[in-house]
């Protein structure tokens, strides 16, 4: 006993390390649980709503021009659950306007179109200048719901389209637009 604590006095260094060591190994582990805690919540939470199609289309040098219509294609395999169909707006905070103007249609494969719609939209807030949605650095993005709980008339393929439909041609600081087809449980 004499002896143990002679060492410790005379080489405190090396209990230190023992116990740096042990008290680290301890932290990984904590940390590891709480990884693993983590990515199984954000499964769950995921769970939700499973995405049946999800596309972006990106525009050169950030300019939306007026003839180029964003075309997304998707196939349905179950037509007897709702979904919701959005669409997305990507822009930089250089937009120079607050809202803007567009068109979308959903159709099915043979070309029949089953909704379309001009819709105005706020990216900014007209008397502010804030820019809506979710950002990082000058980019934000918009997501906005087309259709609610859809049920899509029969399994196969399906085309949505977006258009800008703004006086400026072509609109700058429009960097992607997209659209997503989540199933609705």
């Amino acid at each position: 006993m004499l002896v143990k604590n002679l060492t410790r006095i005379l080489n405190p260094c090396k209990v230190f390390r023992a116990e740096f060591t042990i008290n680290h190994l301890t932290m990984k582990k904590k940390y590891s649980v709480l990884f693993i805690l983590l990515v199984l919540l954000g499964n769950l939470a995921a769970c939700g709503n499973s995405s049946t199609y999800e596309g972006y289309k990106n525009f050169e040098n950030k300019q939306w021009k007026a003839d180029a219509t964003a075309v997304f294609n998707f196939e349905i395999t179950e037509d007897t659950k709702p979904y919701q169909i959005s669409y997305s707006i990507r822009n930089t905070v250089g937009y120079p306007y607050y809202n803007l103007y567009l068109d979308y249609t959903l159709a099915d494969a043979t070309g029949k179109v089953i909704s379309t719609q001009r819709v105005d939209k706020n990216l900014l807030n007209p008397k502010t200048g804030e820019p809506y949605g979710k950002g990082i650095g000058d980019l934000y993005d918009h997501e906005f719901i087309a259709l609610e709980n859809f049920k899509f008339p029969k399994k196969g393929g399906y085309t949505f389209t977006l258009k800008q439909a703004m006086r400026l041609d072509p609109l700058p600081e429009i960097v992607a637009v997209g659209m997503r087809v989540v199933e609705k449980q």
